[in-house]
């Protein structure tokens, strides 16, 4: 990802990693017996901020409306909680 996409898309995965690891953390708290239905909780999560912070931008006109930030947001909360779901399950 060095040059090949802008520096606003890698802020949005850099934050949706972020948003991805601590959203898991509560997933797994939240969920401790049902690992697969905290993730598919979190995951949903992740692509209902990802893109809210994105419609409340085109809506309110405070922001740049650009769909791939709200993508680039959803991968990198992917990777997020994949990163969470690997250091739980080597804890325990």
């Amino acid at each position: 990802m060095s040059g090949f996409f802008a520096p606003d898309k890698k802020r949005h995965f850099y934050a949706g990693i972020l948003l991805g690891f601590v959203l898991q953390t509560i997933g797994w708290l939240a969920f401790p017996d049902w690992q697969g239905l905290g993730v598919i909780c979190v995951f949903a999560l992740v692509l209902i901020i990802s893109y809210g912070f994105e419609l409340f931008s085109k809506v309110t006109g405070m922001g740049i409306y650009d769909f791939m930030d709200a993508v680039f947001s959803a991968i990198g909360g992917m990777a997020g909680q994949g990163l969470a779901l690997l250091l739980f399950n080597v804890m325990a």
